[in-house]
């Protein structure tokens, strides 16, 4: 019997509020935090329950993040343990602000950049579990 694949996928917009340096630098910790809601929907799918975070491991930043850049955050399970789930995550970036160009000017990328890789750890409680994944 094949394995059950469970993935999540978010996409939004890295606003001003999100940015957090000069020249509108997004800080990495943000890619982190968008990792940490795609681990929560990929817990409700496996469990039916938020679970908790308990490690990051292998958190890699690999390109900027710029207010107006539009990122994807992915995240799949890679195993499931007895209440453990182990996950990986990449954001890419698939539209950029061009502001060599004008202040409002961006461009859909052919190929995504991808801007930040992690791999993680969950556990949901078995007594908090209402599915069996």
């Amino acid at each position: 019997m094949e394995e059950k694949k469970y993935t999540s996928l978010i996409r939004l917009r890295m606003s001003a509020k999100d940015a957090h340096y000069g020249g509108n630098l997004v800080d990495g910790a943000h890619m982190v935090h968008l990792f940490g809601d795609v681990a929560t929907e990929l817990l409700i799918k496996t469990d039916g329950d938020e679970g908790l975070f308990c490690a990051y491991n292998n958190v890699e930043f690999k390109a900027p993040v710029y207010a107006g850049d539009y990122i994807e955050a992915y995240g799949e399970v890679t195993h499931i343990g007895n209440t453990s789930r182990k996950m990986r995550f990449e954001a890419r970036k698939v539209i950029a602000t061009r502001p060599d160009i004008n202040a409002s000017a961006a461009d859909v990328l052919e190929e995504p950049v991808i801007v930040a890789i992690a791999e993680g750890t969950c556990v949901v409680p078995k007594e908090f579990s209402r599915k069996k994944p």
